[in-house]
Parts: structure tokens; sequence; C-alpha cells
């Protein structure tokens, strides 16, 4: 097993205590056992994305975007396309899809998700083995609108959490990056 590899799977091991589902992570673990083919798309059956929790300089509000092909507002992310350094694909993915300056990567792996993708064209339905980090914005929050997105929009984190339009999944990050924050801020 390569160094990269090893350490993406440390990374995953690490969020052991924080995984809201352990069984959810041993998926993940048992899917990262099969080397970099499970970062790539051509398998089929499922495989490793990574994505971000985008979140303001002064922590209040997570950039979200209108996803071209699934119509639906989520976190910045995409395929890890045989990178098995899973931050590092969440932070080009962040920069690719939002154009916003000076991001950076704070800490290890922040959530983990697995969700269904509906097939499109000659691709069969399958799993997305989602890993998502917390990247924080510089002073400029100044984004541009990707070929993969409709439209990208800053969100108060309190709205997602509360809102009932959201996906589940962004309210679980929005509710576990509010835990993080101090009592009074929250």
């Amino acid at each position: 097993m390569d160094h990269e590899l090893q350490t993406t799977c440390k990374a995953l091991h690490d969020f052991r205590s924080q995984a809201h589902d352990p069984a959810l992570l041993d998926l993940f673990l048992e899917l990262a056992g099969e080397g970099v083919h499970a970062f790539q798309r051509a398998r089929l059956a499922g495989h490793f994305t990574a994505s971000c929790w985008l979140v303001s300089a002064d922590g209040e509000r997570t950039l979200l975007t209108h996803h071209r092909k699934l119509d639906r507002w989520l976190q910045p992310g995409g395929h890890a396309d045989g990178d098995v350094d899973l931050a590092r694909v969440a932070l080009r993915e962040a920069e690719e899809e939002t154009g916003v300056p000076q991001l950076t990567l704070e800490g290890g792996v922040f959530d983990i998700d697995r969700h269904r993708i509906p097939a499109r064209g000659d691709v069969p339905e399958h799993w997305h083995y989602d890993v998502r980090f917390v990247i924080r914005a510089g002073s400029d929050e100044r984004f541009v609108v990707s070929e993969e997105s409709h439209d990208l929009a800053w969100r108060p984190v309190r709205e997602i959490r509360d809102g009932s339009e959201y996906d589940a999944s962004l309210r679980r990050m929005a509710g576990r990056w509010l835990d993080r924050m101090p009592p009074g801020a929250r």
C-alpha cells in the first residue's frame, strides 16, 4: 500500500470516534482496502469521492453549489479519479467548482456519506463513498459559477441545519459545524 493511501486509511480510522455511523465507516475502510481501484470511476459498483464543507472566514456561512446534473443544492466536491489523497481532491474540487481564492484545508475527515447516484447514459446507478473535509475561505469570498453548477450561494449555517429543504447530509454537517462553535455562537 502506498504512503498516500495509508495516510487516507489512517484519516478514516482517526475519524472513528466522530463517525455518526461506525458500521458505515467500516464500509469505507473495506473499500479503501481494495486499493487505488476504489478511487476510480471504473469501479462501477461504487467509488470514492471527496467534498468539502466550505465555510466563510468567520465560520457563519457555507458555500453551496446548485448542482447541474442533480439539480439540488449540495456542497462542492467530485470524483477522486485515481487520486487517493481525498483531502487534496476536496481542496481541488472546491477551487475548481467555486473559484474562491486562498482556500485552506482545516483538520482531518469532517464527515462521511454514502449515497446512491442515479443511472445516467452509459453509467449505471452506483454508490458514492464521499469523504468530506472542512475548507475555509479567506477574506475574499467572491466565487465564479462553473459549468458544473447552475449557481453558487453563501448560506447561513444555522439556516441549513434548520431547513427541511436541505439534504439530510447537509443538515448533519451544519449541525456538526455548529457543535464545534463556542456555546454562545451556536
